[in-house]
């Protein structure tokens, strides 16, 4: 059976200028600018659409004090996606900047791992250095929407459709899963927070905000596992990406960019 190739697409929706020292654990030496861009993904194929992750809206954005670009849902109505019709919505994890929005996609199932809301429900959010990545409203309100009947979990590795598929790696939060998409240039990892940045993943230097450190760095060897090559793994907040990749139109230069596409040498 021939597996759908789907487009795949990352959206800037918001920024925040940091140093280096923030990215790291143990700092930086250099401790120079190294600002973090807040994406969400579309993958679409003639069959089926998937929006990963739903980002967080102006008032969070004012609360942390990030720069909010645009609400997720106008960048994804730059490629002809209407929240409101968006049927499967994959949430990478529970953090604020991952999962705000929901709201704003009344016909998804939520695809989520079993793990990550008993994380963000259970004991260990009576740390505050833990919760202070969740935000409660959103936390509480995928609760609501288990009760609806609106929620799809995993207890592991699964395939949701053809072509694409979850992966439960664990590390920056319990339940933290990354995808994996089959594209037109083969099978590209959408790795989220598994690695914020290129330099995390390909130095092996973990990110500060982390459940568990030896997941994280175990989590690595996973994201090039399921990808074709090193290249097709996509880091989940890292400014490169919108230089490496080219955007699907010119208008869209530091929006949108295609990711079933090679990046640039």
């Amino acid at each position: 059976m021939t597996i759908p190739a789907y487009e795949l697409y990352a959206i800037k929706y918001a920024h925040h200028a940091r140093l280096r020292s923030a990215n790291f654990i143990g700092g930086d030496p250099h401790d120079g600018p190294m600002p973090m861009d807040y994406f969400v993904w579309l993958a679409r194929s003639a069959e089926r659409t998937f929006v990963i992750d739903t980002g967080f809206n102006a008032e969070a954005a004012a609360r942390r004090k990030r720069d909010h670009v645009r609400c997720p849902t106008q960048g994804l109505a730059l490629l002809q996606a209407d929240a409101a019709k968006v049927r499967d919505v994959i949430i990478t994890h529970l953090h604020y900047d991952h999962v705000g929005n929901f709201d704003l996609f009344p016909a998804a199932t939520f695809h989520i791992q079993d793990r990550e809301l008993q994380f963000a429900t259970g004991r260990h959010m009576c740390a505050d250095f833990l919760r202070h990545s969740f935000d409660v409203e959103n936390v509480v309100g995928m609760v609501r929407e288990v009760y609806k009947g609106r929620v799809a979990f995993y207890d592991g590795d699964a395939e949701i459709a053809s072509g694409i598929s979850v992966h439960l790696v664990g590390g920056h939060t319990m339940g933290l899963q990354f995808v994996r998409v089959h594209t037109r240039r083969g099978w590209v990892v959408v790795a989220s927070d598994a690695s914020h940045y290129y330099e995390n993943m390909l130095e092996r230097r973990p990110y500060p905000t982390v459940f568990s450190v030896g997941d994280m760095i175990q989590g690595w060897g996973r994201l090039f596992a399921f990808a074709d090559s090193p290249d097709h793994v996509v880091p989940g907040h890292d400014p490169e990406v919108l230089r490496r990749y080219p955007p699907p139109a010119r208008d869209l230069e530091g929006i949108v960019v295609r990711l079933d596409v090679a990046p640039a040498a």
